[in-house]
């Protein structure tokens, strides 16, 4: 019994700050229904804030002024007048864009800021973190635990008492149930909105600097995963209860460092498991509590009074117009073909292949996001799937070809993606994408590591390809192998998305109920497209794990997959090129950003550009390369109605006067 309390007395802090960030996650989402994928990235600029302040000399109180109590309520405010009140009533995926694209802005603004130094012992916000105040058993109580576990209990209090006695509270719970109503009774549920973000914010700052010191560094990643365990104790209040999200984060921590004190500490196992605990719990929950299957449904009885969502449909343009512009992109294509076989140096040749290997990967976003409307955060695990098993058969275990392995690996990765959506059925929209998020960080922690998958920090060695007399190994003749890989690729999304497949998809992504009403079998559809998509993804992590010669886990982190989502949202996620150009956007940019002749601080910004970038997904939902062709369509076409229906002489005008004469 001594060692148990000995093992769950350290998880009661962690479980505490865990409950924090689930008390204003579901504060945020359930007065906005935007899931602010961002609260971590918000709690970890808080934190860097705090620990600048601190180790410039500053006291305590003032700099928790300037990093929680003015920063926090701050960011929130803006947030929600830059992008979230404007996407309340959004589909999933564009209320997703957006948070995700915070996600992956807010820390490299911040450490562009303020340099992206290591920074080490993070302090303590009220009480000395080394000095022992008391004893539970054996067990001693610092500081730091005091004062993680006070401010969680009074700050459940405070909400009890904000929500159950006080006017802003009754308001703030209409708001919940529809903001539409509360506007009949008076309520601006606008500026109720702004209050609950700016109080959420306020408690991902306050989880921020009470979370630093709990880490030997002060890092991103850290505050992003933490992320994920405090969902998992929000869906143990079904996204509604604060109470039972308090309960739920201090359960997930006190497992934590339960499981991590009776596994042997020197295991791969024991080293997953207990960073994995919060990922496999969330997993369980979403699929067994009712109540989390319809998060992607609006429980509002005036939702259907929405404005329909703005048309993405093309401009009519005459048959000249489209063919000029259809003739342009064959033009252009044709000459990068033609040249990175030719004479582009092979620098560039290398980073034309690598664009192709991530436009495979895209069309996996494509063809799952794009087409059917699910939404998937683990395709990077999927490729990790197809890369792996593409190493193991090639080099370790049978000596096969390094293509028959990377067939191989996609067609596990597609029996992976079916077995995950059998149970996965009744999920939608945000559930699944939590769903398939937990899955990608059990695949970081639990699977990965391993040396049977990938082989932890030594990796996999993953050869080029040969066919017969054909050797892939020089950069030209990759080139050419994974231009033809991506034809054949991008050849059969071509052809689910025009065939029946393809319509099924559209209906369903429309409406499920209505798709189901006309005699498709819903259920088979997403177990097929889920299944595809993952075979594609593998397909695209064999060949980048041929590209790279070695792949390890972290070649495949879940954070990939978030950024690759973004990115192929904000690009055009509905078409077969928009996939391509997300790909060639993504490379050339990171080669872009990459330059010696940028100063240091712009060599980081790459994931600004993508995350500020998904703002423009609120307007344009079919994508920015999609609207800015849809713009150019509509010059050249006027351009070329003004050449051919000149306009007449101004006969007004002395010299229109003259020129008749």
């Amino acid at each position: 019994m001594n060692n148990f309390l000995d093992y769950a007395l350290p998880g009661i802090p962690w479980g505490c700050v865990f409950a924090l960030l689930a008390i204003g996650l579901v504060l945020a989402y359930k007065t906005s229904g935007v899931f602010n994928f961002a609260f971590g990235a918000q709690a970890y600029m808080s934190a860097l804030v705090f620990y600048v302040c601190v180790h410039h000399g500053w006291p305590t109180l003032v700099a928790f002024v300037v990093s929680v109590a003015l920063l926090g309520p701050g960011l929130g405010l803006l947030l929600d007048v830059a992008i979230y009140r404007h996407i309340r009533s959004a589909p999933v995926a564009v209320k997703l864009t957006g948070s995700l694209g915070m996600l992956i802005a807010l820390p490299q603004i911040a450490e562009a800021v303020f340099g992206n130094k290591t920074r080490l012992a993070a302090p303590s916000l009220f009480l000395n973190q080394n000095h022992v105040y008391g004893h539970i058993g054996s067990y001693p109580l610092n500081g730091l635990e005091i004062s993680t576990v006070t401010v969680t209990v009074g700050m459940v209090a405070l909400f009890g008492i904000l929500f159950r006695f006080t006017p802003v509270g009754l308001q703030m719970r209409a708001v919940v149930e529809s903001p539409r109503l509360a506007e009949l009774s008076g309520t601006r549920s606008v500026g109720v909105g702004a209050f609950s973000w700016a109080l959420s914010s306020f408690i991902a700052a306050l989880a921020g600097v009470l979370l630093a010191p709990l880490f030997a560094q002060l890092s991103s990643l850290n505050f992003t995963t933490l992320l994920i365990s405090a969902i998992a104790a929000a869906a143990f209040g079904g996204f509604v209860s604060i109470p039972l999200a308090l309960v739920g984060g201090v359960i997930l921590g006190i497992g934590q460092e339960v499981i991590g004190g009776y596994l042997p500490s020197n295991t791969i196992l024991a080293q997953g498991i207990r960073p994995g605990f919060p990922f496999l719990v969330l997993a369980v929950l979403l699929l067994v509590l009712p109540s989390l299957r319809g998060l992607h449904r609006s429980s509002d009885p005036l939702a259907s009074c929405d404005p329909p969502t703005p048309s993405t449909a093309s401009p009519h343009v005459s048959l000249a117009t489209a063919s000029l512009v259809k003739s342009s992109w064959i033009v252009v294509l044709a000459f990068v073909v033609v040249s990175c076989i030719t004479w582009f140096p092979l620098h560039w040749v290398d980073n034309f292949s690598q664009a192709m290997i991530f436009s495979i990967i895209f069309l996996s976003i494509t063809l799952l996001t794009g087409m059917s409307g699910q939404i998937s955060l683990a395709q990077m695990s999927f490729a990790g799937i197809g890369a792996f098993t593409a190493g193991h058969l090639a080099s370790t275990h049978l000596g096969l070809p390094v293509l028959v392995g990377t067939l191989i690996g996609g067609l596990i990765a597609a029996a992976i993606g079916a077995a995950v959506a059998v149970p996965a059925l009744r999920l939608g929209g945000l559930s699944l994408a939590l769903l398939t998020l937990a899955l990608a960080l059990l695949a970081d922690n639990v699977v990965f590591p391993f040396s049977w998958a990938g082989n932890g920090a030594t990796g996999v060695e993953v050869p080029r390809p040969k066919i017969g007399p054909i050797n892939f190994q020089s950069s030209r003749a990759f080139f050419v192998l994974t231009l033809a890989i991506l034809a054949l690729c991008a050849g059969g999304v071509y052809l689910i998305r025009r065939g029946t497949t393809g319509q099924y998809l559209t209906a369903i992504r429309g409406s499920e109920l209505a798709a189901r009403s006309i005699g498709i079998d819903v259920s088979r559809q997403k177990i097929i497209v889920l299944a595809v998509s993952a075979f594609i993804a593998g397909i695209g992590g064999g060949l980048y794990g041929s590209y790279q010669s070695t792949v390890s886990p972290t070649d495949f982190v879940y954070l990939f997959s978030l950024t690759f989502v973004v990115v192929v949202m904000i690009v055009g996620s509905r078409t077969v090129g928009g996939a391509i150009q997300a790909g060639f956007a993504y490379v050339l940019l990171e080669q872009l950003f990459s330059l010696h002749s940028l100063p240091a601080w712009m060599t980081t910004m790459e994931p600004v550009v993508f995350g500020l970038a998904a703002l423009t997904y609120v307007t344009h939902p079919e994508g920015v390369v999609e609207h800015l062709r849809k713009v150019s369509v509509v010059a050249i076409e006027r351009a070329l109605v003004r050449v051919r229906r000149p306009e007449p002489p101004d006969v007004s005008s002395p010299a229109g006067t003259a020129a008749e004469a």
